[in-house]
């Protein structure tokens, strides 16, 4: 049995300096409840808006712990075939044809040599349960809410007993469950009867406090009060009725922008120029980039300042 290089931490504050150690910023909660779906080999739904940073934990959690990552991206119309295996057709029908050219006439042996495992197209699911013992991949399922509920129903199964029937080879069953960590946008509704497998936390927008520090680790070179004009800013219009508020990847890619640029303060021109690192949608740009911009800039760094 393979050894884990990284063991799994073995208590909350251990996790907390395992996430911290991969510059991700996490509140107690968060850092308990992934203890506790490690511990209790239960998968983690995470849900909350987009771009808050739920992909980015099962990318930390796969670096920290030194596991493969195992990514299924989901989308409308997502399906077995591209989810869990396929067969390899043109393999399959060039070896039939060479079978035919040598007079082999066994249809069984045929059939058991153009459905072996050679010929098996592994997708994510299946890669998922092929973790050896001790090394079992994180499994990221993301974006769940973007599929459909007869996709959800299968996944609900899989997740179950951690197995796939191949109707041709049999029964695939995990060695050890892989570590999964499920998101969604809350586009829709994710049935109860999924949710009642995993243990779930809601990831909320950071409070300024805990975006500037995110800043701070993921732009270093961002100058210290162009980072508190920046997180202010961006607090500010995510209380504004806006059709996208920009999320912490967006934060990152704005600070990451005026830095490129030199920027040691924000200013309207700078603001307007840049909107399009932050904002994503152009109804939402107009709006900023008139009045509206002036006024939040305004407010920030009339509030810094009487925070000095």
């Amino acid at each position: 049995m393979m050894s884990i290089t990284n063991p799994l931490p073995t208590s909350i504050e251990e996790t907390l300096d395992m996430l911290a150690g991969q510059d991700y910023v996490a509140g107690r909660a968060l850092a308990t409840v992934l203890f506790l779906a490690l511990r209790m080999q239960r998968p983690l739904f995470l849900e909350g808006e987009a771009g808050v940073g739920k992909t980015e934990i099962a990318k930390v959690l796969a670096k920290a712990l030194d596991r493969p990552l195992i990514r299924l991206q989901c989308y409308e119309g997502l399906d077995v075939s591209s989810a869990v295996y396929e067969w390899n057709y043109p393999a399959q029908m060039l070896e039939i044809r060479l079978a035919e050219a040598t007079g082999e006439d066994d249809r069984s042996a045929i059939e058991r040599s153009i459905f072996s495992e050679r010929h098996l197209i592994r997708r994510p699911v299946l890669q998922a349960l092929d973790g050896s013992g001790g090394r079992a991949p994180v499994f990221l399922i993301d974006e769940l809410d973007r599929t459909d509920e007869a996709f959800e129903a299968f996944l609900l199964e899989i997740l179950s007993d951690y197995q796939v029937t191949i109707p041709e080879l049999g029964t695939i069953v995990a060695q050890e469950p892989p570590i999964v960590i499920i998101t969604t946008n809350r586009t829709r509704e994710i049935h109860d009867a999924l949710k009642r497998r995993c243990l779930y936390h809601w990831v909320d927008y950071p409070s300024a406090e805990v975006e500037l520090e995110i800043i701070r680790l993921k732009v270093p070179g961002c100058h210290e009060e162009l980072s508190r004009q920046v997180v202010a800013f961006v607090q500010k219009l995510r209380q504004m009725d806006l059709f996208k508020s920009p999320g912490v990847a967006e934060t990152i890619d704005w600070a990451t922008a005026l830095t490129e640029l030199d920027r040691l303060a924000l200013d309207p021109e700078t603001v307007s120029d840049t909107l399009g690192t932050l904002l994503k949608y152009q109804d939402d740009i107009a709006r900023i980039e008139g009045g509206a911009g002036r006024e939040v800039l305004a407010d920030v760094k009339a509030e810094l300042a009487r925070a000095l």
